[in-house]
């Protein structure tokens, strides 16, 4: 007897739709049902099959399916804070961080109060890019967390609580949980805006921040060469399946000029993020050159949004932040 023959058996009392599976298994046969159990269909059914198959014995079983508690759907809540938005790349070495820093700053002199929040807890840059290094974060009650103020915007990273050179060795589970606890027991104060600066690439902890943070949108972050914008849209997708509005593409290393010839070099290629953002219908936020003074402030903890406003490369992060600001109806 074929498999379909004992599915149109079963049809007859269940809907095909509740039907997993019907197999004869050596002297078996089992039928899994995903739906909740019917005695009286059950134990009919039982008896026409023990009449169709005389020589077998009949296994009915009832699966039902894993039903999400309200805990595992609800939202961390984040006190005082209006709009988070996430910073993310589909792979590392994009210059993320450093554009999630600038952005921060930036947004802050749109006379925005703001916090930058580092998630990016196997590679946390936050505390170097901001100047406060490991110093451990203070408590006034013992329950909540101190952020750190740092060029005028609030900021925490896990950064600060381990040594330069350790290695985080957990798991997703693990690390959520640390997540979770630096961003919902540290007394951030009114903020209009919170930006986090998202791990790279699109695994566990992306998926679960994505689920239980309740973005006003995100910004994916690239480099113009085609390997790394195809990691891009994984990461754009991945907001998009989750339902987090995607704000836009920034073109992170865009271009060099010469300070000496003023010829300018597409190093990485150009334009590459600006068909994506056109191919997958989002914004395209800008472009962010390629200069030393970028990174050696960075380095330095002195971004150079804070430490070179009038330069050309504070003004494109700029540039950013009005449209950012603009499309979560933030206007200073």
């Amino acid at each position: 007897m074929s498999e379909k023959k004992i599915e149109d058996y079963v049809a007859g009392y269940f809907a095909p739709e509740k039907i997993v599976s019907a197999k004869e298994l050596g002297n078996r046969l089992i039928v899994t049902l995903k739906t909740e159990e019917n005695a009286e269909k059950k134990q009919k059914l039982q008896e026409e099959l023990e009449k169709k198959f005389p020589d077998k014995k009949i296994n009915i079983v009832f699966v039902r399916e894993k039903q999400e508690t309200a805990s595992q759907n609800e939202k961390w809540h984040i006190n005082g804070v209006k709009h988070i938005i996430a910073v993310a790349s589909g792979k590392g070495g994009v210059g993320k961080s450093t554009t999630a820093v600038n952005l921060a700053l930036a947004l802050s002199n749109l006379n925005l109060k703001v916090a930058l929040f580092d998630a990016d807890i196997y590679g946390p840059s936050v505390p170097m890019m901001l100047g406060y290094g490991h110093l451990p974060p203070s408590s006034y009650d013992g329950k909540t967390f101190q952020p750190f103020k740092e060029c005028g915007i609030a900021s925490m990273s896990i950064g600060s609580m381990v040594a330069e050179d350790t290695a985080l060795i957990w798991r997703g589970a693990k690390a959520c949980g640390a997540i979770e606890q630096l961003l919902t027991e540290t007394a951030w104060g009114e903020i209009d805006v919170m930006v986090i600066d998202m791990p790279p690439g699109t695994g566990d902890i992306q998926i679960t921040l994505s689920q239980k943070i309740d973005f006003s949108g995100a910004v994916i972050v690239s480099t113009p060469q085609d390997i790394a914008l195809i990691d891009a849209v994984k990461g754009l997708n991945l907001f998009r399946k989750i339902g987090v509005p995607v704000l836009g593409i920034i073109e992170n290393m865009s271009y060099y000029v010469c300070e000496k010839c003023g010829h300018r070099a597409n190093i990485f290629g150009h334009a590459g993020a600006e068909k994506t953002a056109e191919k997958y219908n989002v914004a395209f936020l800008g472009e962010i050159p390629l200069h030393y003074d970028i990174r050696i402030n960075s380095d330095a903890g002195t971004p150079i949004v804070q430490s070179a406003p009038d330069s050309p490369y504070a003004a494109a992060y700029e540039r950013i932040a009005e449209k950012v600001a603009e499309k979560l109806g933030l206007h200073s």
